[in-house]
């Protein structure tokens, strides 16, 4: 599915660090003050431990999501199942609604696929707020390093917005000659993916150009095993430093041959604990009042990179915001422009949505070949819930 194309901004910190990663493109593509990301409520503890559960607030939403949730695990053309395996709603904190397919579960964890994207963007984020990451300096990569190398000044910001310029084919339904992806995960660069994606030249110059890169995602998983240090804490940093504060027990990311984590691809968590991560980002980056992603952090990866077409990819997130001043309209018209997600291939989604509190996560099993509007049982779900008051 393109990765994650199938599926589908609190005002910018002036002042911040974050300014420094302005580029002259996006004032051509200035957006509207993003939402405000919702506080945790004083009454509600974060779920690091066990999630408090509730029903839906009003007799309106719970027919809404039952409506939803009934079609989404519903197989009406038995010749194309849609095989939907859990969902997840958390909404103000609590989920108020769960179910999952006949041999799945709370306990089970699910292949997120390039939703391990957006886990890589924390471990940016992190990395960050230890001061150990420039977003803003030219990405240290060795095989970019000889001088005359155009490459050189691709920078950790235009990895993260997938706006390197690298040349990349990033599609599934083709052989592993024409597809860099396949190549990548299952072809000649699945010893060491990262030496793989950083080989590939330039097509485009930095930062001109937009396309969706499995391989950019591995670049910056090695950036960040060079910067972490030893092995062993370069293993042990997203379960140290993410997964165990977050409570989500389940959490695992894979390595390739050569050690490195494969960002882009390879996680696994129960649907419980991919809604932790999502609200981890509702939540600004704090977790039971302690920062773990830094200020600003979310704010940035909600804001369209600037040249993202139709506004419809941040850093490492998907958006749903349009690009306004291009003329293009959010991608999908039935959510909120607020909408931001991660997204993975057979329909996988965590979508948080700061305009109604509310984090929905779907795993399953289909195919983007139409057999079941993913999007649409998105925008079903926040429907139901009424904007929270700013």
């Amino acid at each position: 599915m393109r990765g994650a194309m199938a599926l589908w901004a609190r005002g910018w910190r002036h002042g911040s660090w974050l300014c420094a990663l302005l580029s002259p493109l996006s004032a051509a593509a200035a957006q509207p003050a993003l939402v405000p990301l919702p506080p945790q409520p004083a009454s509600i503890a974060f779920p690091t431990v066990d999630w408090e559960v509730a029903g839906p607030a009003s007799d309106g939403e719970a027919a809404r999501l039952s409506r939803a949730l009934g079609d989404a695990f519903s197989e009406p053309e038995p010749a194309r199942p849609r095989r939907t395996r859990a969902v997840v709603v958390v909404h103000g904190g609590r989920i108020v609604a769960e179910r999952y397919a006949p041999g799945f579960g709370p306990e089970t964890p699910l292949l997120g696929w390039s939703m391990t994207k957006s886990l890589t963007n924390a471990l940016c984020g992190i990395l960050v707020r230890q001061g150990k990451l420039d977003l803003s300096a030219p990405a240290p990569v060795p095989e970019w390093d000889r001088p005359g190398d155009a490459r050189r000044s691709i920078t950790v910001d235009l990895l993260l917005r997938q706006s390197s310029g690298l040349r990349w084919n990033e599609v599934y339904e083709t052989s592993p000659f024409d597809s860099s992806v396949i190549a990548m995960l299952y072809g000649l660069g699945h010893r060491d993916m990262a030496a793989f994606a950083a080989s590939q030249p330039l097509a485009h110059p930095p930062g001109t150009f937009w396309s969706y890169s499995s391989g950019t995602t591995l670049i910056l998983s090695r950036i960040l095993r060079s910067l972490i240090g030893s092995d062993a804490d370069y293993h042990a940093f997203p379960r140290r430093e993410l997964f165990g504060r977050l409570g989500m027990r389940s959490a695992l990311m894979e390595p390739d041959a050569a050690g490195t984590f494969v960002g882009s691809s390879y996680s696994y968590a129960t649907a419980r604990d991919w809604a932790r991560f999502g609200l981890l980002y509702l939540r600004d980056g704090v977790w039971e009042g302690a920062r773990i992603l830094p200020a600003g952090w979310v704010d940035y990866t909600r804001t369209p990179a600037p040249a993202a077409p139709h506004g419809e990819y941040g850093a490492h997130f998907w958006l749903n915001a349009g690009a306004l001043a291009r003329g293009a309209p959010r991608p999908d018209p039935r959510a909120p422009a607020d909408l931001f997600y991660a997204s993975g291939h057979d329909g996988q989604v965590v979508a948080i949505v700061p305009s109604r509190d509310l984090v929905i996560v779907r795993a399953g099993l289909t195919p983007d070949d139409g057999r079941y509007d993913v999007n649409g049982f998105v925008a079903e779900l926040v429907a139901a819930f009424t904007p929270v008051a700013p």
